[in-house]
Parts: C-alpha cells; structure tokens; sequence
C-alpha cells in the first residue's frame, strides 16, 4: 500500500495494558512508512520529570518543559520503572496535564509529521478524524499477563502475580477516571491479540487500512 499521494494520514491505536498495541504500532508504522509516537512514554517522560524535580507548580514547570522537549531522546530513556509506571498512571487522571500533553505534543507532532501512527488510550478522543482507529484488548487478562511477564522478567525480578495485579489495577484506573477514560470509539476496529501472534495482527491491521484506502 502506498500513500505518496495522500497528504495526511493517522492511524490511532487504543487499547488497553499488555494488549500488544505497542508492537502494533511499531509493525504498522513500519509497513506504512510512517511516524510513530507512543503516547504512554510522554505520560512516563512527565512522571519522571515530575517525581524528580518536585515543582510547586506542576503545570507551569510542565509548560516550560514541553518548550522544548526532544521526542527521540525520550525514547531513548528507561522509563520503564514501577515508580514511573504507578506515578503515570495518577498523573494521567490530571485534565491540566492531559491537556497539556495533547496540545502541547501530541497534536504538534502530528501536524508536524502529517503520516503517524499514534498508540495509546484515548487516541481516538483526541483525533476522532483519524483516518483509521483501531481498539486492541488482550482478553482473558492472564494472557496479556504472562506475555508482559515473559517481556520484563530478564530485566527485573518481579514474579508472575504482580504484573498480573498491575495489571488489573491500571486497567481499572483507565477505565474509571473521569476524564478520557478507556473506551472503544464508535469508530474504532475492534481486536483481541489472545490468539493472534504480531504477524497475525499486523496483517489484519493492513487489510483493514486497505479496505478504507
């Protein structure tokens, strides 16, 4: 599929943790020859900026941040701790610092990069115009458990039972916060990964974008 001739193009991928979105993401993006961005590493990127820095004033320190913040550098940086996982998911129930991401970032990045390919929660709240959206669950939750589990083992010690707890728990969180909670656009193209491999869900990924193209 080429897109040459199409100005801009956003694919949105929402779902919820351990779905395998991310690699979803990575895969179409890829294939498509576009942008991607991760909305969950900017959220993890203001944890640990916050927790670090500790300001008064989360929102002015924030908008002095995101003056100048570098996307590729970010990526290139853990933030894959508990700390920044359990402190981005409070944050991101914050409407001042979801606003401040959406506008300050993600809607700058994807002007700027016109053909991207977005992952994260609410994608498909923030740009209900994208050309295609897609929902991705991992259900039953074990499944998506043990998959995060096998991912993360050889880096930190944590047993089977926690990631499943985080889990549920993040989910949970997503689901019922008040602002831009976790829930399937109208829209959306819906997928379960439970017994689908990455090839599996990227080729029906495609096929789908190409139906609408």
């Amino acid at each position: 599929m080429k897109l040459k001739k199409i100005k801009n193009f956003l694919v949105v991928i929402d779902g919820s943790s351990g779905s395998g979105k991310s690699t979803a993401a990575k895969l179409v993006a890829k294939k498509l020859s576009l942008s991607v961005l991760y909305s969950g590493l900017i959220y993890r990127y203001v944890a640990k900026k916050l927790l670090e820095n500790k300001p008064k004033n989360k929102i002015k320190y924030l908008n002095s941040l995101f003056k100048k913040i570098n996307y590729n550098k970010i990526k290139k940086i853990n933030l894959h701790t508990q700390e920044i996982s359990n402190y981005s998911a409070i944050i991101a129930k914050e409407r001042n610092i979801r606003k401040i991401i959406t506008e300050k970032f993600q809607k700058r990045f994807v002007r700027m990069k016109k053909k991207v390919v977005i992952e994260g929660r609410d994608g498909a709240k923030i740009f209900p115009k994208a050309s295609v959206k897609f929902f991705i669950v991992c259900k039953p939750l074990k499944i998506a458990a043990k998959r995060r589990w096998m991912q993360i083992r050889g880096k930190q010690k944590i047993s089977f039972k926690k990631v499943y707890e985080d889990l549920k728990k993040r989910d949970f969180m997503d689901k019922n916060r008040k602002y831009s909670k976790l829930e399937r656009h109208p829209d959306s193209v819906y997928i379960n990964t439970a017994k689908l491999n990455k090839f599996e869900v990227l080729k029906y990924m495609i096929k789908t974008i190409e139906e609408k193209f």
